[in-house]
C-alpha cells in the first residue's frame, strides 16, 4: 500500500503527541471538538458508519492482523491525515493497556433529539445519569445487538465521546443513533410520539415479563446507586421490576438493560 506520505513521529515530546494525550480529558475534547477512537474494530465501525477520523496514528509493529493497512488506506482516501509512529510514541498516545497500533481522532458526536427518527414500532433506550463510561459503552453494545432504534442519554454524567465509552461499546457508538438531552426534553418528545415509557424500579411488583413490549416503547434505566429519578417514575406509562432472588439489591445498569431489551425482542419475534 501507499502511505500517502505519512508524517513520521519519533519523539514523545512532539506537540501532536501531547495533544492526543490531552484528549483523554473532557475539557480538551470540548475545546478541540475531537474524540479518540482506538483499535481496529472501533475505527472500522466508525469509518463504515460515516465517522471517518481526521487524523490516523498507526504503528505497524503493533498490528494484530492483516486488515489494518486496508483500513488505513480507506481512511486516507477519505481525507484522514496519516501519522506513522514508533512503538515508543504509540505507547505514549495509546489509551489501552495493550495497544493494537491504530488510533484515530474524529469529530465529537453532538446529536440531539431532532436527529432521532424511529420507525412506527420503535424500540428505544433512555439512560438517565449513568456515571461510568464503561457501563454506558456496554449498554450501547447491548442496544446495538438487540436492534434498538436509538439511545437517549439523559442528564449525562459521563461524556459519550469518552474513550472508555468507545472502547466498551466496541465502536457500536457509531452504529446507533445516540442523542443527548435532558430528561424533561426526552419525556416531552416521547409523549408527543405516543411511545410508552417503561420505567425499571425495584419498588413495584409487576415483573418485566408481564409488560407488553410489542408496542412502541422506550426502556428507561438509571444509575445503579440511585435508580430512576422521580421525574421518570412520575411520567412512566408502566413500571416494571426484574425479580432478584439472591442477596444483591441491584443489577449493573447494562445487565438490566440487556434483560429488558431481549424480553422485548422475544415478544416481538413471538408476535411475528
Amino acid at each position: 500500500m501507499t502511505d500517502r506520505d505519512p508524517v513520521l513521529l519519533t519523539s514523545t515530546s512532539n506537540p501532536g503527541v501531547k495533544t492526543v494525550v490531552k484528549l483523554r480529558r473532557r475539557s480538551h475534547r470540548d475545546e478541540l471538538d475531537l474524540m479518540i477512537i482506538e483499535g481496529y474494530r472501533e475505527l472500522k465501525r466508525a469509518f463504515e458508519n460515516g465517522h471517518c477520523p481526521v487524523e490516523l496514528y498507526f504503528c505497524r509493529e503493533m498490528f494484530q492482523g492483516g486488515n489494518e493497512d486496508g483500513l488505513i488506506r480507506r481512511c486516507a482516501e477519505h481525507g484522514a491525515r496519516l501519522l506513522k509512529c514508533t512503538p515508543e510514541v504509540f505507547r505514549k498516545i495509546a489509551y489501552r493497556d495493550r495497544p493494537e497500533g491504530l488510533l484515530g481522532l474524529a469529530p465529537c458526536i453532538h446529536a440531539g433529539l431532532d436527529s432521532l427518527r424511529p420507525p412506527d414500532d420503535a424500540l428505544l433506550v433512555a439512560a438517565e445519569a449513568v456515571e461510568k463510561p464503561g457501563n454506558l459503552g456496554t449498554l450501547l453494545r447491548t442496544a446495538d445487538a438487540a436492534g434498538v432504534h436509538g439511545v437517549i442519554v439523559c442528564d449525562p454524567c459521563t461524556d459519550i465521546n469518552n474513550p472508555n465509552v468507545v472502547r466498551a461499546s466496541i465502536g457500536t457508538l457509531f452504529a446507533l443513533p445516540v442523542v443527548q438531552c435532558s430528561s424533561e426534553e426526552a419525556i416531552k418528545w416521547l409523549c408527543e410520539r405516543d411511545i410508552q415509557i417503561v420505567a425499571t424500579t425495584p419498588h413495584v411488583e409487576m415483573p418485566y415479563t408481564e409488560a407488553d413490549l410489542t408496542r412502541p416503547s422506550v426502556i428507561v434505566v438509571g444509575a445503579e446507586q440511585y435508580g430512576l429519578s422521580k421525574t421518570w417514575l412520575r411520567e412512566a406509562t408502566m413500571k416494571v421490576t426484574i425479580p432478584m432472588y439472591g442477596q444483591a439489591d441491584s443489577l449493573n445498569v447494562a445487565a438490566a438493560t440487556t434483560i429488558l431489551l431481549y424480553e422485548a425482542v422475544r415478544q416481538r419475534h413471538a408476535r411475528l
